[in-house]
């Protein structure tokens, strides 16, 4: 019983060490594999000219909308 558990033991240590994740390589003609990289999984490139003032901007008016609209809403009805 003992001689069992110990063959059972070994065999699956073995089967686990054949596993070979890393032999497989990326298939780069498939639709689903997308490129590696820095800067390859944004929506939007930081290198261009306008960057920097795009990205301003749109942290300005997302943080600048609450409080534009508050201040709306307080004026309207006077």
């Amino acid at each position: 019983m003992l001689s069992q558990a110990v063959v059972r033991a070994s065999s699956t240590t073995s089967m686990i060490a054949r596993r070979g994740f890393h032999s497989t390589r990326a298939q780069m003609s498939s639709p689903y594999h997308y490129p590696e990289g820095p800067r390859s999984n944004i929506p939007f490139n930081p290198l261009t000219k306008w960057f920097a003032l795009r990205y301003w901007s749109f942290m300005a008016v997302g943080f600048g909308a609450p409080f534009g609209i508050a201040v709306w809403q307080t004026k309207k009805n006077q």
